[in-house]
């Protein structure tokens, strides 16, 4: 069955507006709908400051355009920020104290970090040059797409590579590396690494059945990121790319701060309330002295594959006006693309599948980015080093 905007439209206008003002499409809440392969795509404009309060509505919205015949699935983001397609008119928000006008900051840039080696007294892992955290304030933002295909573009340019799936409740490198079985030991001590696609690769997924529940708490998480980190025969390598899990909870800390991390990387969307949560993990990272390297906008905008018009989703430019708002290196946009999903559910990453491809060249030019800011923080690392003189 065909399903069309006006199928999904009249079924959004069930849906209730905040405190039960209308329903969202009168009230101009609804951005443009785009509809392919039976999947609904949309966004919903709700107030920044109450984001966490109506994230009730957007699943009551995705509940209702799921139930229309015809829909294998909905895609629905709140964001703050307006879309073109003549819905914009103001949500109703409850009265706020005003607040007094503050300049914004002028960017900075980060200061130069001491080498990942030698950082804070982390110790570094032997065979291994540069260790990269890919990391998002949320799940839900495509980190781990980005993290597999940057850690492809990378060896695509010439590099050695590792990935470590970090992500010890959701682990995903199995399911996009097409990667089976269990990872034989040396001495029956040190764990080798799986391998596909020229990378090497662990994670918990290679150690435990896909659908166990992994109920651990936090010392045990550390003790199995720890293992998998410090006793697997990585190298050599010139980079191993880390999944972070998504957030900021003790695991992800406690893993930016043990971790001689060379730099991170952050993943967002481009819509508002994203980026709230993106912030999170940059400031997380500047606390404890890691290189930010840059941001990466994911699903930054569609292109319709019969007619090749660009559609912004869920806005465009955020996370590259937050990068230039910050003084941090924005490293690129990638598009809602359904080939990069479908070759990721199949475990053929695009970068691999597809390496002339559009968006494996998006990836890998995202990749030389990431990996010339490397050489930038340690070259700038270096420099502030003073050194000593005997006369």
């Amino acid at each position: 069955m065909t399903v069309t905007k006006e199928s999904v439209v009249e079924r959004l206008k069930t849906v209730n507006g905040p405190d039960f003002t209308g329903n969202i499409v009168d009230l101009g809440m609804v951005s443009e709908i785009f509809i392919a392969d039976s999947k609904v795509f949309f966004s919903i404009t709700v107030p920044a400051a109450r984001a966490q309060e109506l994230e009730p509505l957007r699943a009551a919205a995705e509940r209702a355009v799921t139930a229309v015949p015809g829909v294998a699935s909905a895609v629905v983001a709140l964001t703050a920020e307006k879309k073109g397609g003549g819905m914009e008119a103001p949500v109703p928000a409850r009265p706020a104290a005003p607040r007094p006008a503050t300049p914004p900051p002028a960017p900075q840039r980060p200061a130069p970090h001491a080498p990942a080696s030698q950082s804070h007294g982390k110790r570094g892992v032997p065979g291994i040059d540069a260790i990269i955290a890919v990391a998002s304030g949320k799940g839900g933002v495509g980190k781990s797409t980005t993290a597999v295909n940057l850690a492809l573009g990378l060896a695509a340019n010439g590099l050695k590579v590792g990935v470590l799936d970090a992500d010890i409740y959701g682990p995903s490198m199995p399911r996009l590396l097409n990667i089976h079985g269990r990872p034989q030991t040396v001495d029956g001590k040190v764990l080798k690494p799986m391998q596909n696609y020229g990378l090497k690769v662990m994670s918990m997924g290679f150690l435990v059945d896909e659908e166990t529940p992994m109920i651990w708490r936090g010392p045990m998480v550390m003790s199995a990121l720890t293992q998998m980190l410090r006793e697997v025969e990585w190298g050599p390598l010139d980079v191993l790319v880390v999944d972070m899990p998504p957030g900021t909870g003790d695991a992800q800390l406690t893993m930016a701060q043990q971790v001689p991390l060379a730099g991170a990387v952050i993943v967002s969307t481009p819509q508002d309330l994203a980026l709230i949560d993106a912030r999170k993990g940059l400031n997380m990272f500047k606390k404890v002295d890691v290189p930010l390297l840059g941001i990466v906008e994911n699903m930054s905008y569609f292109l319709a594959p019969d007619t090749g018009k660009r559609y912004d989703i869920f806005g465009h430019g955020g996370a590259r006006r937050e990068a230039e708002r910050l003084g941090v290196t924005f490293l690129g946009e990638v598009p809602l693309e359904m080939g990069i999903r479908e070759s990721s559910d199949a475990g053929t990453p695009v970068v691999a599948s597809k390496p002339d491809g559009a968006e494996a060249k998006i990836y890998r030019d995202i990749a030389s980015k990431v990996w010339e800011r490397v050489q930038e923080e340690r070259g700038a690392a270096e420099a502030a080093v003073p050194s000593i003189v005997f006369e």
